[in-house]
């Protein structure tokens, strides 16, 4: 129950999910209102007042359906200034708020079937009657548990699937006041809190589960290694990207973020990296539902595998430029481009002059040599290299 959702119905857009979460909840509040209102009539004529303890019980079902209907609505809002990556996690502090709901029953529950012990001989007569509203009760909440939890495994939700479990352990309950009824008609009076005990033990632990689920979430846990595995083996396998690392994954109610650092070749250009970047996002998004946005940082270098730190801070290109304007000397003209590479801790350059002029003379060897001689006076430069461009190419 607590590990990864399947994503059944991600196709869905958030308001036709938000429509359909509504629907399930509000079914949900129609039968606990039933419910509540059959207990405690009958609860109080037949002297059953665990009964009626259900019927309050149940009541209170009424109000955490109604924070999943909140939430259900909350949770489909857009994106806005306030919240950026949307109202998702919503969902995911009902689910935890649900599961502390679960621990509180539980604890109860375990806590009462002591007091029962202990005055069980003292406990009223009962009429049949209340055997029967107990026990239709506890029809009436396995459906519905039934019923949200498909809807929660449709809807890929995990707030509806708390309130899926929060119905069983209503059940749960019921059955330990069908039980204790019964044993009471048939004078075995000590039935009703070892169920009770028993009962609230499971509950207890359901809710600590669930609980631990929304906790993990909103602490930004990772999705399991084996989704990790398939994300990343998408990453590698798009064209231009030549390894992945710092894959890394949360959650978001029924959604997946990733953040990831892809390796480029170091020498293409910006547009054809932002190109690769948005080839990984995409092909992510297509081959994982469950993947809502992929955060890519292109890397020209592994700096994880074999990290190269420099010895100083490198020069940024307006400096650079500067450089390149004494290398070259007062008689060349001003390079039509130039191309700067940060690799390796430190600092390659390309210049391209008209090669109308470069071809003249012999400049190219004359420009070449000048350049390499000035170069030995920069370390944080490797290497500069010249080359010619036409004149259609100069102003592309």
């Amino acid at each position: 129950m607590t590990g990864e959702a399947k994503p059944i119905s991600l196709h869905l857009d958030d308001a036709q999910r938000s429509r359909q979460a509504q629907r399930t909840t509000l079914v949900a509040m129609a039968t606990n209102l039933t419910l509540t209102v059959l207990q405690l009539i009958v609860g109080l004529f037949a002297n059953a007042f665990s009964l009626v303890a259900d019927a309050m019980h149940t009541l209170s079902d009424l109000l955490t359906d109604a924070l999943v209907l909140v939430a259900a609505r909350k949770g489909a809002d857009p994106a806005d200034a306030d919240h950026p990556y949307g109202h998702d996690r919503i969902e995911t502090v009902v689910s935890m708020f649900l599961g502390l709901v679960l621990v509180a029953v539980g604890a109860g529950f375990l806590w009462s079937a002591g007091v029962r012990i202990q005055d069980a001989a003292e406990l009223p007569p009962l009429h049949p009657v209340a055997l029967w509203m107990a026990l239709c009760t506890l029809a009436a909440k396995e459906g519905l548990f039934r019923f949200t939890l498909a809807a929660s495994r449709r809807l890929n939700s995990r707030m509806l699937e708390a309130n899926a479990w929060h119905a069983r352990t209503d059940a749960a309950s019921s059955l330990v006041v069908a039980v204790g009824i019964g044993g009471g008609l048939l004078g075995y009076r000590f039935v009703e809190p070892l169920a009770a005990a028993l009962v609230g033990f499971m509950i207890l632990r359901m809710g600590v589960l669930l609980a631990a689920a929304a906790v993990r979430e909103l602490v930004d846990t990772a999705v399991s290694a084996e989704v990790v595995g398939r994300i990343r083996a998408t990453i590698a396998a798009t064209p231009g990207a030549r390894g992945v690392h710092e894959l890394r994954t949360r959650r978001m109610a029924h959604r997946v973020l990733c953040d990831a650092h892809v390796l480029v070749d170091p020498r293409i250009s910006v547009s054809e990296g932002h190109a690769i970047a948005e080839a990984v996002r995409e092909r992510v998004c297509e081959a994982h539902a469950e993947v809502q946005d992929v955060l890519v940082h292109i890397d020209a270098e592994d700096d994880i595998g074999s990290p190269v730190v420099p010895a100083g801070p490198l020069p940024d290109r307006q400096v650079l430029a500067g450089w390149v304007r004494q290398m070259i000397g007062a008689d060349a003209p001003a390079p039509s481009r130039m191309l700067v590479h940060y690799l390796g801790g430190r600092v390659e350059i390309e210049l391209f002059f008209p090669l109308a002029w470069l071809s003249q003379d012999e400049r190219a060897g004359q420009l070449a040599g000048l350049v390499q001689r000035q170069v030995a006076r920069h370390p944080e430069i490797r290497a500069v290299r010249i080359h010619g461009m036409d004149a259609l190419h100069q102003g592309a």
